[in-house]
């Protein structure tokens, strides 16, 4: 089982303006397979909307716009903070799954086979630290104690999973918000990014894995991996060739008001993207499963 961290149709039951009420335009959506699927499974549904009493291959309790701190988000109406997240796998665990297993041993032992995934942070960076109008975050924290703030929660929060059972973990780094059209675009700058806004979130990129590391030297049992989000993504924003992409100025998909808006519904995306299978480490996910 995968339990997903990525907006997968949670929001679609709130009250919220940021929706997922129609196809990803990514290439492992539009036309192709699911990263689940090329792990033989089928997509995850939303937590929100889960209903199942068979076997189930996995479950997506996130939530687009919120992030790692509790108020992130908040004024773009009542998404899932990463708390709430937490809070309803709990729920999940105790409830909803358990029942499908014949012994709390046999469920105790799929959910340690299971794989949690997380990319957040994002939004704790765009809609609140920036976003000085609605939040006094960036008067309250530097660039580095944030960031350190950022790992922080996120640990504890990995690890009261790790106490309900879970055992296998990835975790992405924050992408170069800087490189994100809608942020590049918007800011003064030389070049097709805004490197003051990657240099933000370079730290907690820098944090994370030796984080993640601790983690699985002190929890018994345990693995967290990490997800190369951010050198990656730089990596292919600076030279677009080496992974099969013609175009890393404008957005994967079709916008409004210079790539700025999210993107509009339905239309084919604008520019391929790429599979790589080196991109975690100290193992990558295949490998993840077999342990």
């Amino acid at each position: 089982m995968i339990l997903q961290l990525f907006e997968s149709g949670n929001n679609n039951l709130l009250p919220i303006l940021a929706k997922a009420d129609y196809r990803p335009y990514s290439c492992n959506f539009s036309g192709a397979v699911t990263d689940a699927e090329l792990l033989v499974l089928p997509n995850p549904p939303p937590y929100l909307s889960f209903r199942t009493s068979g076997v189930i291959t996995g479950v997506n309790f996130a939530s687009g716009g919120c992030g790692i701190l509790p108020d992130t988000g908040n004024f773009v109406g009542k998404c899932l903070t990463l708390d709430d997240q937490v809070r309803l796998f709990e729920s999940a665990a105790l409830n909803d799954l358990q029942r499908l297993f014949k012994s709390s041993d046999e469920f105790s032992s799929y959910l340690a086979k299971s794989i949690l995934a997380f990319s957040i942070g994002n939004n704790d960076n765009i809609l609140n630290y920036l976003n000085p109008t609605f939040y006094n975050t960036s008067k309250t924290y530097k660039t580095q104690p944030l960031a350190k703030l950022l790992v922080a929660v996120l640990s504890r929060h990995l690890e009261r999973l790790y106490n309900r059972g879970a055992r296998k973990f990835i975790a992405f780094e924050i992408r170069p918000m800087g490189c994100i059209p809608a942020i590049s675009r918007k800011s003064k700058h030389d070049g097709v990014r805004d490197e003051g806004s990657n240099f933000l979130v370079s730290y907690s990129s820098q944090m994370l894995q030796p984080m993640l590391e601790k983690m699985t030297s002190s929890l018994a049992g345990s693995m967290f991996i990490i997800g190369r989000a951010n050198s990656l993504g730089y990596n292919a924003i600076i030279n677009p060739s080496r992974y099969g992409l013609t175009n890393s100025r404008n957005p994967c998909c079709t916008t409004c008001v210079n790539g700025t808006l999210p993107c509009v519904p339905l239309l084919t995306p604008a520019s391929r993207c790429f599979n790589d299978t080196k991109v975690c480490s100290p193992v990558s996910i295949q490998d993840l499963i077999q342990i």
